[in-house]
Formats: C-alpha cells, sequence, structure tokens
C-alpha cells in the first residue's frame, strides 16, 4: 500500500468467472490508480493469494460453486490476512453475503454493479487497510520507544524480535529461542504467551538444566501413586500442569540424550506416559524452548538427537548479545534507573555523559541481566542526583574492551576527545542522530553544529 497526494492507490484482486465483468470492475478502478489482477476461478485465486500481496479483494460469490466466494473469503483470512474482502451478489444470494460479514467479509455489493457505489466500496477499504498498517507501525515505534512486554530496546535487532514475535504469537508453532545466558530469553516466550490466543490459560515455566534423568522424567511427566517409593500419591508433570497454555523449557540443550526420545514423542503425538503408567494421557500445550548452546552442531555431533532439534525448531528466534547491540544501552539504563528508583522510592537519578559513554562502551558478558543488576546496585548506593563515573565499578570504569574507548584518551585534547566521543557513538547508532544525541546530553542541533565543525558525517 501505498500512500501519496494521488488517491491512494490499492492492489486489488478481482475473481468473476464473467470475463468482461471482471473487465468491467478492472476499468471503474484503474481510473482513480489502483492496480488490479484478474483471475476466474477459486484455484487461479488461491495461487494469486498465496504469492501475491494485496490491500483488497473482490470476489463473485457464485462461481464454480454457489459458495465459491466464501472459499475465496476463507482463503483471504489465510494467506492475506490484513486485507479486506468484498463479496458481489446476485440479489437472491444477499442472505449469504450478510452471513458473510459475520466470517470477516468487509461488505458486498449486488449485481448489476453501480460503478460509482463499487469504486466507492473499494475505496474505504484500501483505506481501512492503510489505516491498520500506519496503526502497526506506529505501535511498533511505540514498542521500540517505551518497551514491549519487558523487552527494551529500538536497535534493528531487537525490532527483528519483536515483529517476529507478533507474526507467531497467534499460531501454535514450537518456537526455539537461542542466545547467550542474560539476554531475556524467558521475556521473550513470556511475550509470545501473552499475544497468543492461550494468553488466558497458564505459562509454565520449567528449567531443563542441572537434573537428574529421573527427576527430569517426574517433573515433566508426572507419576502415579507406587512409582518409585515415597509416591504416595499420583501426581501431575508441568506438561499436564500447562495443557491449554504454554510450557516455556528453558536450557533444554542439557537435556541427557536417553529423555529425548519421550519428549519428541510428547511434541509429535500430544500423549504422554506418566511414571509407574501404561496409559497414554493428553496434553495440549504450546512449546517453547531455549537454549545458549549450539544446537545444530551438537545434533551434528550425535551429543542431540536432529530429529527433536527440528521439531523444536518450527520458528527460531535469535536473542543478539548486548555488546551486538549497544546503542540499546543508554536506553536499557535510562529504564533500569527508573525502575530501581520508583522501587526505592526516591527521585529518578540522572546518568552523566562519561558514566552512559563508559557503560555502552562496556562489553556486557553478562548481557541485560548483568546491566540490570548492576544498575540496581549504583541506584542503591548513589547519594548524589546523577550517576558518574565515579559510581561505576572499577573493574567497568577502568575496561578497555572497546577497543581504543572513552578509557584511554588520558591527556587528549578535549576538542579531539570531543570529537571522538561524537564518532564512536555516531558508530554505535549507526549514524542515528536522534540517539547519538541523547547519548551525548546534547540536542540535536548542537550535535548538527558540532559535526560541521568537526567535519564528521
Amino acid at each position: 500500500m501505498t500512500e501519496s497526494a494521488a488517491p491512494l492507490r490499492a492492489q486489488v484482486l478481482l475473481i468473476d468467472d464473467e470475463v468482461e465483468h471482471a473487465q468491467t470492475m478492472a476499468d471503474s478502478l484503474k481510473r482513480p490508480g489502483h492496480i488490479c489482477t484478474i483471475v476466474h476461478n477459486v484455484a487461479q485465486a488461491e495461487n494469486e493469494l498465496r504469492n501475491g500481496n494485496f490491500d483488497v479483494i473482490v470476489t463473485d460469490l457464485v462461481m464454480d460453486t454457489p459458495t465459491s466466494g466464501l472459499d475465496v473469503l476463507k482463503l483471504a483470512k489465510t494467506h492475506q490476512p490484513d486485507a479486506e474482502t468484498i463479496l458481489v451478489t446476485a440479489h437472491g444470494d444477499v442472505p449469504t453475503a450478510k452471513a458473510a460479514l459475520q466470517g470477516g467479509a468487509y461488505d458486498f455489493i449486488e449485481k448489476p454493479l453501480d460503478v460509482i457505489v463499487f469504486r466507492n466500496i473499494v475505496q474505504r477499504a484500501a483505506e481501512t487497510v492503510l489505516l491498520r498498517h500506519q496503526n502497526s507501525n506506529l505501535r511498533g515505534q511505540v514498542d521500540a520507544a517505551y518497551g514491549f512486554e519487558g523487552i527494551i530496546g529500538e536497535s534493528a535487532a531487537i525490532r527483528q524480535v519483536i515483529a517476529t514475535i507478533r507474526q507467531i504469537a497467534p499460531s501454535t508453532i514450537p518456537v526455539l529461542i537461542t542466545g547467550e545466558s542474560g539476554t531475556g530469553k524467558e521475556l521473550v516466550a513470556s511475550a509470545i504467551h501473552k499475544h497468543s490466543k492461550r494468553k488466558d490459560r497458564r505459562f509454565a515455566t520449567f528449567n531443563a538444566a542441572g537434573q537428574s534423568e529421573t527427576l527430569l522424567e517426574d517433573q515433566l511427566f508426572g507419576h502415579v501413586r507406587g512409582a518409585f517409593t515415597g509416591a504416595d500419591r499420583d501426581r501431575e508433570g508441568v506438561f499436564e500442569y500447562a495443557d491449554k497454555g504454554t510450557l516455556f523449557l528453558d536450557e533444554i540443550g542439557n537435556m541427557p540424550l536417553s529423555m529425548q526420545p519421550k519428549l519428541l514423542r510428547v511434541l509429535e503425538t500430544g500423549e504422554l506416559i506418566r511414571l509407574g503408567a501404561n496409559d497414554p494421557r493428553k496434553a495440549d500445550v504450546r512449546f517453547i524452548s531455549a537454549t545458549n548452546q549450539d544446537l545444530k552442531t551438537r545434533s551434528n555431533d550425535g551429543r542431540f538427537r536432529q530429529d527433536l532439534y527440528f521439531r523444536l525448531k518450527g520458528v527460531e528466534i535469535h536473542i543478539p548479545s548486548l555488546r551486538e547491540r549497544r546503542e540499546d544501552v543508554p536506553r536499557l539504563v535510562t529504564h533500569a534507573v527508573g525502575k530501581w528508583c520508583a522501587e526505592l522510592g526516591r527521585p529518578r537519578l540522572g546518568v552523566s555523559q562519561p558514566a552512559m559513554m563508559r557503560l555502552t562502551a562496556y562489553d556486557w558478558p553478562g548481557n541485560v541481566r548483568e546491566l540490570i543488576n548492576l544498575m540496581h546496585r549504583i541506584v542503591v548506593t548513589c547519594n548524589k542526583t546523577e550517576i558518574d563515573l565515579v559510581d561505576i565499578p572499577d573493574d567497568i570504569r577502568s575496561n578497555d574492551n572497546d577497543g581504543g574507548g572513552v578509557g584511554s584518551f588520558a591527556g587528549v585534547g578535549l576538542d579531539k576527545l570531543e570529537k571522538e566521543a561524537i564518532r564512536q557513538t555516531l558508530a554505535l547508532t549507526q549514524g542515528n542522530r536522534e540517539q547519538t544525541a541523547q547519548m551525548l546530553g546534547i540536542g540535536e542541533r548542537t550535535l548538527y553544529r558540532k559535526l560541521k565543525e568537526y567535519g564528521l558525517r
């Protein structure tokens, strides 16, 4: 969908088995600039819906069958969920068309076609789609600025993570979340659940690391009375506990090989067998797993079942380390400082430019978890109104892992120091002037003037 000063131009798919009628509709829509694709049966429509990209779909109700248009409507909802569908009907089919509105159709129009009315309906449908796109883009900007379900950042990598969450959340496809420890894998899993159709059901979490095989099996699948010494009653495992909801299994790379076939069985059949039992039980869960290990390499080496790996990896979401998205550090620092100040009931602390530069240059081996915990400690111990370099621990303040960062400028003139600070910050933000100015604690106009002064691009 494109927007310009000229009338809105929409991509329109027209489906009608009457060739002349289809051409008449196309001619009426091309006058205001809409781009039309014409097909003449449901099979052709399905091919276009699968492979094309449309804003508005117009279909005759009766073609090969009396309900061909309803079949097109279902295909459109599956393959073009953001598009709007309009039905063209004969007078006697109006009750069916009205019923189709309950199924998600935008509107219907009767034959013989009033070209002006038809054009206006298509225009309104196109404007509805455009407004939906604009709202989605605005929502994405708000997510980046204020956080999405606790996920803070506006780097391209985090924007992609959030976009993927939104895209896959309504489905039941298994999700594998990868990334280093402390990057926020459980936050991503929780966000998927909260935006899924199971959001009103349980979100159960379980860590597979550091447990014996017997205990792990009992925790996952449960047991019946008498299964082992001390089993004095039946107990459900986390799969049954999360039935109809979402189960997040963390550190799945540490699961013993002997346990993996049992997990695979549950994922493939939805059936589990409690310890000590013979009869299977049903468990309907949305399965999300996470690991900080390279499962592909482990599966190739025989340390992780390849069939289970492929089953887990319905969709993979990789969360980059914090050192790979340094431009998000200032926003994370600001968020963490605000969070801990509010918890302590004290006024929000500022963060000086040198302190923010040092925090941004640090490699954060513990990722977001390390940053949040550090800012908690700093907020608790800071007795000023602004966090400065002196408040940052020595190992971070003196760390030179940025390859020539702030800590390496002792004895350098202030002009050169300022120029290098601007240059490095521009590199961190990938040239984003708004973020650069924010990180440096100066206005955008001041930054623009200094870019000209120092000959920076």
